[in-house]
């Protein structure tokens, strides 16, 4: 559409479409209600803030005898609103042991750096839970194997993920629910049982008999002699 200008031109400038977009975003609609705060989301031109909250967890791994400790710092948006919400912002990991430093470093600016891009993060677990040491792994406390150190990084940055709640807890379907069910009614059936038999077939202060393995040997006519097989010290 062509527009005839009246007056003289004293200035000029190109308007970008960022600027078009944004003025047409901000240009009120007649009868439309008045717009709320806008949402504040985490992306790159984000600044940090002057304090983050944080946490920080130890790992304690066989393959060195001092600890890591990692800390993720994490960003309140939205803070006071019905949209607040925290999210992970930058890591750091510290130890004595310097034998990993220069990889240890790449890894928490690359891991602080897709924090801060924003969006979902939680791909990062799965990335470094998929790290296997070629010399092979180990067993932390509690029983649970990890294929690398760089692993077990990956499982402090999922505990942490789900503290904060952007990890959903993963919970037992309805197969393994029943069948645990099961299984616990199998057990405390033959706890009581069990119990049943020890105190209604033989007296309290029975012992062991050595040849049945069972708590029903008693003092009986002055010889050790047992309930269940008949075993008997006087023959």
């Amino acid at each position: 559409m062509t527009i005839r200008i009246e007056k003289k031109i004293v200035d000029y400038k190109v308007r970008k479409d960022e600027e078009e977009e944004a003025g047409a975003a901000e240009a009120p609609v007649a009868g439309a209600p008045p717009q709320e705060d806008k949402v504040v989301q985490l992306t790159e031109k984000l600044e940090r803030p002057e304090m983050l909250l944080g946490s920080t967890y130890k790992i304690k791994t066989p393959l060195s005898e001092h600890a890591l400790y990692v800390t993720i710092n994490d960003v309140i948006l939205n803070a006071g609103t019905e949209h607040e919400l925290r999210r992970p912002f930058e890591i750091f990991i510290n130890s004595k042991n310097m034998d990993h430093f220069q990889w240890i470093v790449a890894l928490t600016r690359i891991i602080s750096a897709v924090f801060r891009k924003g969006g979902d993060v939680t791909f990062l677990v799965e990335e470094l839970r998929s790290v296997f040491d070629p010399r092979g792994g180990y067993f932390k406390k509690g029983g649970k194997y990890m294929p690398s150190l760089v692993a077990e990084i990956g499982d402090a940055i999922e505990c942490h993920l789900r503290m904060i709640g952007l990890l959903a807890d993963e919970g037992l379907d309805e197969h393994q629910q029943r069948l645990i069910a099961e299984k616990r009614a199998q057990y405390e059936a033959s706890v009581k049982a069990a119990e049943a038999s020890e105190s209604g077939e033989f007296p309290d202060g029975a012992q062991l008999c050595p040849k049945c393995n069972t708590k029903a040997a008693i003092q009986m006519d002055g010889c050790l002699t047992c309930l269940n097989c008949g075993e008997s010290k006087c023959g």
